[in-house]
């Protein structure tokens, strides 16, 4: 591919790109800053095509979401609601079985649980969760429970990460989902989630995990109080950690959504900031395969621009079992989408429709 460009900078990181070389932090800056849309859609698609052909993949999901109880108060979340408020819920095991035996025999291959940081939760409740999904779906992959929830439990377990995640491998847990990264700047943590689990922590985690051969993915809120440069440290961070363990199968620019949060006088940042933001983290995580487009978030109706600017993975059909984005205020209240809607939407996209694992490995029905 041929690249011209106006800008010498610009045109010599596109030349990198193109030829399959590794941005540096730097660099990633100047195409935050400087370079147009139409360009960073051409550079974000050759690195998708040149890692996932013309795929786009998508999987047959569900959620649990076992508590919105929160011992956290992060500024940006509408999720978490305080004890006797009307839209708090904490299932209990019956309920966790019950929403899973509703997908006995099903198609379905991954269940996806994650929630609040329940005060009273340990490893106990953790592995009691896992258990009750395992036994009702022995077949099923279940990707549990973010980094911060497990550095809270392994803590009051006063356990290691790797000694936690071994007993929740135990109950039947094969992955964990990249929620509770945010942003890493450690002077903007202070202004949104000041007493939450620090990056060093969150990436301890899935460290831990990775060296168990337990695979996770990982997320970087944006559009909030964050500059540009916090944007490239955390994902170079993630990038780093990549290098050394190869754990993360997936990384998921999650948007901040205004609606029923201490931030939202903020807003929102437009489209356009959403797709120049896919673009970068696609160029410049070189070495984590997969880039998601989570659709509760960015809506449905979003998704084909999302796939031009580098995102080859639409997440899955999720059943409306999910109340995280839409308690934020994201565009489709009703969060369930057919398999035909979503390979129509990679069709739509000039894509192939793949269904997929977990793991990412390509499924023939």
């Amino acid at each position: 591919m041929q690249l011209t460009h106006h800008n010498p900078q610009l045109h010599a990181v596109g030349q990198k790109v193109i030829a399959s070389q590794r941005i540096d932090e730097g660099e990633a800056l100047l195409l935050y800053r400087h370079a147009d849309l139409a360009l960073l859609a051409l550079l974000a698609t050759a690195v998708s095509e040149r890692l996932n052909g013309n795929h786009v993949l998508y999987n047959k999901n569900f959620h649990i979401e076992p508590t919105n109880l929160c011992r956290y108060s992060c500024q940006f979340c509408s999720y978490h609601k305080p004890e006797h408020d009307p839209q708090q819920w904490t299932l209990t095991l019956a309920d966790i079985d019950k929403t899973a035996r509703r997908y006995a025999g099903s198609d379905v291959t991954e269940a996806h649980i994650v929630g609040g940081v329940h005060p009273q939760w340990g490893l106990d409740e953790y592995c009691a969760i896992v258990r009750t999904v395992r036994t009702a779906l022995p077949k099923v992959h279940i990707k549990a429970f973010s980094a911060i929830e497990l550095h809270y439990a392994f803590e009051k377990e006063h356990c290691t990460p790797t000694e936690g995640l071994q007993r929740l491998q135990h109950e039947g847990l094969n992955s964990i989902p990249g929620g509770g990264a945010e942003i890493f700047d450690h002077e903007v943590r202070q202004q949104i989630c000041p007493d939450k689990a620090s990056p060093e922590q969150w990436l301890a985690v899935h460290k831990a995990a990775h060296q168990l051969g337990i695979s996770s993915n990982a997320t970087m809120l944006y559009g909030h109080i964050e500059r540009y440069e916090h944007r490239v440290a955390h994902m170079a961070a993630i990038r780093a950690m990549q290098d050394q363990t190869g754990g993360f199968s997936c990384f998921i620019p999650l948007k901040f959504r205004a609606a029923n949060n201490p931030m939202g006088h903020l807003g929102e940042v437009p489209l356009s900031e959403d797709l120049r933001n896919y673009a970068v983290c696609r160029i410049f995580m070189d070495n984590i395969a997969h880039l998601k487009a989570y659709w509760p978030m960015l809506g449905i109706a979003h998704l084909p621009l999302a796939i031009a600017f580098g995102a080859d993975d639409i997440d899955g059909t999720i059943d409306d079992t999910t109340k995280i984005y839409t308690m934020a205020g994201a565009q489709d209240q009703t969060v369930r989408l057919t398999v035909d809607a979503l390979r129509d939407i990679a069709h739509g996209a000039g894509k192939i429709p793949v269904e997929r694992d977990s793991l990412y490995r390509h499924l023939t029905r």
